[in-house]
């Protein structure tokens, strides 16, 4: 009798159906998720637009910029322009990049386009075109950052970039920059060379806040370590830093001699004082730290200090 109780106890597997059911919720709050931080990005990039740029006569670059230049010149309505430029580069996405980052980029340029039409009656809230390029790069930077982690764009620019560094030797960094840098400059001879210079602050404001929106205020660094005192540096890491370290094994090229790397992953914050750590255990031992944009899955998750 007790077998056959302890037996009802155990965990039955779940069926097929229990599985995908599971799948589908998690692919449903993920889903909703991306679209929650594609509106809200959107939406705080036509506030930034039409709050703080475009009253001021100030740009951003890539087909928001032409777009802008374009509703200047022939008076007609920004948010025509956003949809009907950014659409040829839609269909470069979805042929090169995939369909789901095409809707996604879709579902963006078009909120961002009702966004601009709904708040184009609005006063600014500056008419000083410095504070407009500094708060409306930032309120932009921080909208382009969020959709562009949810999986979308508002830009058609770097889908050209892409396809151009193919057939080029030149880096889809170098592109952008050209093609910005193109738009900037013609901006001075519409809105006036001082706007144009106020443009420039804005797109440079704005591409520090989309790295900052992308990659966290808390960056994650890779650390690098080749040290004979690994042993006391990997467990000063652990218990001073609350992080943890994995021994990997090299070996020197020139040398021949096996060495133990240590590796660990910490926040920017955390930089001083795990070079003071190492000095402290080992003056000469070989040190890198590199930038990591995202971060998933092992044991990440800082520790308790003792």
């Amino acid at each position: 009798m007790r077998r056959k109780e302890e037996i009802s106890l155990t965990s039955t597997p779940l069926s097929q159906e229990q599985i995908t059911a599971q799948h589908q919720r998690v692919a449903r709050t993920k889903f909703l998720r991306r679209a929650f931080f594609m509106v809200i990005g959107s939406l705080l990039f036509s506030v930034g637009l039409e709050i703080f740029l475009v009253p001021n006569n100030i740009i951003d670059g890539g087909i928001v910029g032409i777009s802008i230049i374009l509703s200047h010149l022939l008076h007609i309505p920004l948010s025509v322009f956003l949809v009907l430029l950014n659409l040829p580069f839609l269909m470069i996405g979805y042929k090169q990049i995939g369909k789901t980052f095409a809707f996604s980029t879709l579902f963006s340029v078009v909120l961002m386009s009702i966004g601009s039409q709904l708040l184009h009656p609005i006063q600014p809230i500056t008419i000083d075109p410095l504070l407009a390029a500094v708060f409306g790069g930032i309120i932009l930077g921080i909208g382009v950052g969020l959709v562009i982690r949810s999986g979308g764009s508002l830009d058609g620019t770097e889908i050209v970039a892409i396809l151009f560094s193919k057939k080029t030797p030149f880096s889809v960094g170098e592109i952008v920059m050209f093609f910005n840098l193109f738009i900037l400059s013609s901006a001075g001879f519409v809105f006036g060379w001082d706007h144009a210079m106020y443009s420039l602050i804005a797109y440079f404001v704005a591409s520090k806040m989309i790295d900052i929106t992308i990659e966290g205020l808390d960056q994650s660094k890779s650390v690098w370590i080749i040290s004979d005192e690994y042993e006391k540096i990997g467990q000063a890491i652990t218990f001073r830093l609350g992080r943890g370290v994995t021994y990997l094994h090299g070996e020197g090229a020139f040398s021949g001699d096996n060495k133990k790397v240590i590796f660990s992953v910490i926040t920017r914050l955390e930089e001083a004082k795990l070079k003071t750590i190492v000095d402290e255990n080992d003056p000469n031992a070989f040190l890198a730290i590199g930038n990591i944009h995202d971060v998933k899955g092992g044991r990440f998750k800082k520790k308790d200090i003792h």
